[in-house]
């Protein structure tokens, strides 16, 4: 019997992803306003902020909720570049809707990281982590010509 999910999302990765991400935000948030205390600018405590917090989330995204077991150079620099597309979508959001007067305040910072958020986690299964998802799974046993259970 297959322990695989015929679901096309898999609500307990996604669950974890989201677990992940609510710490990952404390922690990185918590990091930007040490580093202001300790003299920081802005510009640079938000950077090492999200620096730190990029690299806690990828350890426990490509172990807790895509259970990565060998972490290849390739999957850290798709992980690095779906962030970076992520972020700059979140980034054009919040610059656009404020140059247009269309949405000012935390309001727009929300939709851009909600938008940020859904592009992170579809990069993640489908072009970072794809090996390690139940759909990959299913699309390489097809391919292959075998059987899911084993």
């Amino acid at each position: 019997m297959s322990t695989q999910s015929n679901r096309p999302f898999d609500y307990l990765q996604i669950l974890r992803f989201g677990s992940v991400g609510v710490l990952n935000t404390a922690f990185g948030y918590t990091v930007i306003l040490i580093a202001l205390w300790l003299g920081n600018g802005d510009v640079l405590s938000n950077s090492i902020g999200f620096s730190s917090g990029l690299v806690l989330s990828f350890f426990l995204n490509s172990q807790w909720t895509f259970r990565t077991r060998d972490v290849r150079p390739g999957v850290v620099a798709r992980y690095a570049g779906t962030f970076l597309i992520a972020y700059a979508v979140n980034l054009g959001i919040v610059l656009a809707a404020r140059a247009t007067g269309l949405m000012n305040g935390p309001i727009i910072h929300l939709l851009g990281i909600c938008a940020y958020t859904i592009l992170f986690y579809l990069g993640s299964v489908y072009f970072v982590f794809a090996e390690n998802t139940p759909i990959s799974t299913r699309t390489r046993h097809a391919i292959n010509g075998q059987s899911e259970s084993r």
